[in-house]
């Protein structure tokens, strides 16, 4: 006779509600829309999910990666879900429900793990979650200063926060989450938002305890709607002295190399730069030295206009030998509309020469410029000769293509 719902168990799969930050990377990646959120949580339908792990690589904060043993009959439901602050504890398993469900979740299989990016094989060990939100760690701003010229409508600010005594590790292209204070309309507790790590492994300033954010005022939606960002005009009025409320550190992927000859291209947009200061700053450092830097770096960063591309005077200082950098201005005056994508092209040569090396690819930046890269890739790459698609699919089997939009 087979066994009951009540008899059967089932290792329901759930999302840690105080760890999302609300990224949809997961209900993006689920091949069968077993995820769904509303305007506070992020769920997982028991009844759809087959548990074939497609979207654990991808979260960036680890909130997916959570399992309770439960009757088939007494699977939370996604309206329980909607109303929970915190995941619920592991309840205590009736003895005679010894049947274990098929449908637990299988081991991660080797499609995955090539359809889904891993860390650079050289890339430094990382510390993840060494603070939450039921226990963050304080930060005093050290600095806050607008990067943007004043008069024109984006406000992207450099904000240095300090650590003191604590140590908090983290790697170029892991992020922060930074936890609002107050509550939202319902009278609950903001949950954390995620911002990149701008400075290098050594801190904004080297020998110090610190790192440095990239945030941008959000002001407006992406339909252009007036909303006033509840995290980005926080930190972006901070002065310096304040405390903030800091989890992390956060992922494990999007990590650069750390071998000699490695080649590292960036293409970015606006806040996208994060990572790629981080990266670009860690080997500019050992160049200051007077340690050669072996390995090329490419960079394609886009913005409106010269006036509101973040870091823009730094860049300009950085030697051509160091660094090849190819800008792109979309309302620039008196000049053509023009994006990452154009300026690849216009690269082709020097693109295809890398894609035949030890290069490291890495995108950052709003989720519309993902299309235009992968098509301007696909092209350079098919122009030279190489078979595009297995040499994206062995990249990212290999750690050496990253792509973060948003």
């Amino acid at each position: 006779m087979g066994a009951t719902d009540a008899e059967v168990l089932i290792r329901q799969h759930l999302i840690d509600p105080e760890v999302c930050i609300r990224c949809n990377t997961c209900e993006d990646t689920c091949p069968i829309d077993a995820i769904s959120h509303d305007d506070r949580n992020y769920v997982v339908d028991a009844s759809i999910c087959n548990g074939c792990n497609a979207c654990l690589p991808p979260c960036p904060t680890g909130s997916i990666d959570n399992w309770r043993t439960v009757p088939k009959a007494a699977a939370y439901s996604v309206v329980e879900q909607y109303s929970w602050d915190e995941l619920p504890t592991q309840e205590p398993l009736d003895a005679s429900a010894a049947v274990v469900s098929a449908e637990q979740p299988p081991q991660h299989n080797a499609a995955l793990s090539i359809t889904s990016p891993s860390a650079p094989r050289s890339a430094a060990q990382p510390s993840l979650n060494l603070y939450d939100i039921k226990q963050p760690l304080l930060a005093t701003v050290a600095g806050n200063f607008r990067l943007t010229d004043a008069d024109t409508e984006s406000d992207i600010r450099h904000i240095v926060l300090d650590f003191g005594q604590t140590h908090f590790p983290v790697l170029e292209g892991q992020s922060i989450g930074i936890i609002p204070p107050g509550t939202d309309e319902s009278g609950r507790p903001h949950y954390l938002r995620l911002y990149s790590v701008a400075s290098p492994r050594n801190g904004e300033r080297p020998g110090y305890n610190n790192l440095s954010l990239t945030v941008k005022r959000v002001l407006h939606d992406h339909e252009g709607k007036s909303v006033r960002g509840v995290a980005s005009n926080y930190l972006c009025d901070l002065q310096k002295g304040d405390t903030v409320q800091v989890t992390g550190p956060f992922g494990a992927h999007y990590l650069m190399p750390n071998h000699a000859g490695s080649n590292i291209v960036m293409i970015c947009t606006g806040t996208g730069a994060a990572p790629m200061r981080a990266m670009t700053e860690y080997r500019r450092r050992f160049l200051a030295q007077g340690t050669p830097v072996e390995g090329k770096l490419m960079l394609f960063f886009g913005a409106r206009r010269p006036g509101e591309l973040p870091y823009f005077g730094p860049l300009r200082k950085l030697p051509s030998s160091f660094i090849d950098i190819h800008l792109a201005f979309s309302r620039a005056d008196d000049e053509p509309k023009t994006y990452v994508q154009d300026k690849l092209r216009a690269a082709a040569a020097a693109v295809a020469d890398v894609l035949k090396g030890d290069t490291y690819f890495y995108v950052c930046g709003v989720k519309g410029m993902e299309a235009g890269v992968m098509d301007a890739l696909r092209e350079i790459a098919e122009g030279a000769g190489i078979d595009w698609p297995a040499l994206h699919t062995q990249m990212l089997a290999e750690g050496r293509f990253h792509v973060e939009t948003y």
